[in-house]
Order: C-alpha cells, then sequence, then structure tokens
C-alpha cells in the first residue's frame, strides 16, 4: 500500500511546478532524447567515449534550439556495456536498465532539490561509469518517507555538505560535474526518486539487471511525475 499512496502524493506533487536544475532554464526549453538500444541513431556513437556522447547531445539540443534534454527512465541503455561495473557477460545479470531520468545540459549547471528534506548522505562514487559526486536527501511529505538521489555533480558540491542539514524546495545543493568527475558521462544529472534505500549511504543502483527488474520497478519512482514532463 506505501508504494501507491507514495505515487499519489508523488503525483500531487506536479502541480507545484517543481524543478531540479537551474529554475531560470524554462521547461520551453526541454526535449525528450531516446538513448535506448533501439535508437538506431546510435549506432554511429563510440559508446567508450565520453566527448563522443557529448557532442551527440550538444548536436540533438542544437538541432532543436533547447537547453536541456531529459528521458532515461527503465530505459534499456546500451551505453553501459563499456563498463565491467555493469556487464557481466550474462543476460539476466548485465546491469543496463536506467531507474532514474538524466537531464542533460551544461556543467556547472545548479542543481536543486526537488522537495523539502535533510541531507541523509553523500560520496565520491569512483567506479568508472558510476554517479561520481552524489548527494542523497531523505524527506517526510504526508507521513511517507522517501529518498532523492542526484549523481553525476561536481566534487566542489559535496565540500560544503552536512549529514541532517535541512534543505528547503528549490535550494541549490549542487553543481553538476564534468566527465572528468562524473563517472566519465556528458555533462547531466542522473534524478532518482527511492521508496527504500536499503541501508545504502551515499549511493544506490541508477541501473539494474532484467532478472531485477520488477524489484526496482516498485522500489523507484518515474522522475517525470513530479516535474511534470
Amino acid at each position: 500500500m506505501h508504494t501507491k499512496e507514495l505515487k499519489s502524493v508523488l503525483r500531487q506533487l506536479s502541480l507545484e511546478d517543481i524543478h531540479v536544475i537551474d529554475i531560470s532554464i524554462s521547461r520551453n526549453d526541454y526535449m525528450p532524447i531516446d538513448l535506448s538500444k533501439a535508437n538506431t541513431a546510435l549506432d554511429t556513437i563510440d559508446i567508450s567515449s565520453s566527448r563522443a556522447w557529448q557532442t551527440f547531445i550538444l548536436n540533438s539540443l542544437n538541432k532543436q534550439n533547447k537547453i536541456v534534454a531529459y528521458g532515461g527512465y527503465l530505459e534499456k541503455r546500451a551505453l553501459y556495456n563499456r563498463s565491467s561495473y555493469f556487464i557481466n557477460q550474462n543476460f539476466e545479470t548485465d546491469r543496463n536498465i536506467h531507474l532514474g531520468l538524466d537531464l542533460w545540459t551544461a556543467a556547472g549547471t545548479s542543481v536543486l532539490a526537488a522537495v523539502p528534506g535533510k541531507i541523509h548522505s553523500f560520496k565520491d562514487n569512483t567506479n568508472f561509469g558510476d554517479y561520481g559526486p552524489t548527494v542523497i536527501l531523505e524527506h517526510q511529505l504526508h507521513g511517507l518517507k522517501f529518498y532523492t538521489l542526484y549523481g553525476h555533480l561536481s566534487r566542489a558540491s559535496l565540500t560544503h555538505l552536512n549529514i541532517g542539514a535541512k534543505v528547503g524546495q528549490g535550494e541549490v545543493i549542487a553543481h553538476l560535474g564534468t566527465a572528468a568527475v562524473n563517472g566519465d558521462y556528458a555533462p547531466h544529472l542522473h534524478f532518482q526518486i527511492i521508496k527504500d534505500l536499503q541501508s545504502n549511504v551515499g549511493d544506490y543502483p541508477g541501473v539494474c539487471s532484467l532478472r531485477d527488474l520488477e524489484f526496482y520497478k516498485n522500489n523507484t519512482f518515474n522522475p517525470e511525475i513530479i516535474l511534470g514532463l
């Protein structure tokens, strides 16, 4: 029942015009982007190169005259094939299904708390292809606890944080990092909504395997629910 109730609360939040990156960027400057295996336009991209990915993202934005490209919840991606952190050469256990929403835009862009809460934890996750600097917030709304995760941040973002510190909705909590620190990706925010953090600290799986998909579909939520995208 908790899952159903929490999803209802999250849907109500969509009425509040919530932002998780620079509020000065209009929603009219957002565009959806498909980074799934099914997108044949990606066949010519060198998935091992963050620079190639950044060029692809920038070209896609420029063609539409947009600033932010978004998408990716439950998207099956070939992107993770480049890292042994995700791939075990097993169809059932390879982790290639994305569990958050990615918002691709410039490094240095401010990252905002989606809803009021407190800093649960933070960590620099340095595995190749991992989040890099990451912040997790804890929230209580209508008696329901849940968490939001913000990944691929700048290292400087972690230097001013204090566990348990309160944050207000829309408060700047971090800035986006470059490929040099963010797990070797084109700059973007990985934003994830989690029901049960399962005792994790400063980290939570953002990509899962087919074998574990049903569990994570029940323990995470499509962030587009609250962002009105």
